[in-house]
């Protein structure tokens, strides 16, 4: 196990070094610059020039480039100069809550997509089941940006359940473990429910899949009972998929919760790549990106690794 781990890290370090070219790239060459934003109506041609000098912005790309990957290999992921702080910190605030509001909807949405591949599985072509699917498919062409405005126009605005925006009351002086929840149920549930819809399919076709299987009907034959032929024998086997759907799904996690984010004014990683990318900070562009590659990368890894934790059988050598 560990000898395939540190392979598969060896491994990322190319696709890391790929991913860091590219978005270096098309970063630099979206037309406009930081010059011109921090300037606006009082751009001259001097004082771009100025700006740009200040910033290391006049150089060469391809040196540039160098100059970045060599303080990124020594952990210095550079200067926001939209914020007058380190990429670093930014990321170390803004992160978390993202990772808050991704593994909270990763994992209410996997245990309603559980239980609802479960429940339709053992109800095939029935009257509920087609229901569920209908239901599972209108969720799933559902854009998540329509579906934010609408639960902030009915929950937060029309029904006055639920903050429309924030991360907790900013009345509050020292604000409880409560408030933060409070205003994360609006977010996270537009995240569950694209989620949902995705992986409840997955899971109900496993689960299928499993249950016509010989130990499976040995298991009935031997006189158990339905919920435990589910749970204890189908269960464990068809809930694989859904494992590998975890690592590569990250990247739209993220991109989903950027959206979220912006609709719900949420101080996470996703409405900081927003502001950054408006001051055209790529300091803070590049760290995101990079940040978030790691993350998924690490990702697919654990869901690797969580194969073999679910199934004994398999073995990573």
């Amino acid at each position: 196990m560990m000898r395939y781990t540190v392979a598969r890290i060896l491994q990322a370090v190319p696709t890391l070094l790929l991913l860091s070219l590219v978005s270096f790239l098309l970063i630099h060459v979206v037309p406009g610059g930081p010059a011109v934003v921090m300037l606006g109506d009082k751009a001259t041609p001097a004082l771009i020039a100025q700006i740009n000098r200040s910033l290391g912005l006049n150089k060469p790309l391809w040196l540039q480039y160098l100059i970045w990957l060599r303080q990124l290999l020594q952990g210095n992921l550079g200067y926001a100069y939209s914020y007058h702080q380190s990429v670093a910190s930014l990321i170390a605030t803004n992160l978390p809550r993202t990772l808050i509001l991704v593994v909270t909807a990763i994992t209410i949405s996997h245990l309603i997509a559980v239980a609802v591949g479960i429940y339709q599985a053992a109800r095939q072509n029935r009257p509920v089941d087609h229901v569920l699917t209908a239901t599972l498919f209108f969720l799933y062409a559902m854009p998540t940006f329509w579906l934010g405005v609408l639960m902030v126009s009915t929950f937060a605005i029309t029904l006055g359940w639920f903050p429309a925006s924030g991360l907790y009351n900013p009345l509050l002086t020292h604000p409880s473990v409560g408030s933060y929840l409070y205003h994360l149920v609006l977010p996270a549930s537009v995240l569950v429910i694209g989620s949902v819809a995705g992986w409840g399919r997955y899971m109900r076709s496993s689960m299928a899949e499993t249950l016509v299987q010989d130990y499976i009907r040995t298991a009935r034959a031997k006189g158990l009972s339905e919920g435990a032929v589910l749970i204890r024998h189908a269960l464990k086997n068809s809930v694989l998929p859904l494992i590998t759907l975890v690592g590569m799904s990250l990247p739209s996690l993220f991109s989903g919760a950027l959206i979220i984010e912006i609709i719900f004014d949420y101080p996470g990683m996703g409405l900081l790549f927003w502001n950054a990318a408006q001051q055209r900070d790529y300091p803070i562009l590049l760290g995101i990106v990079i940040m978030v590659g790691v993350l998924t990368i690490l990702g697919n890894l654990l869901a690797d690794l969580a194969y073999a934790v679910v199934d004994p059988r398999i073995k990573y050598q």
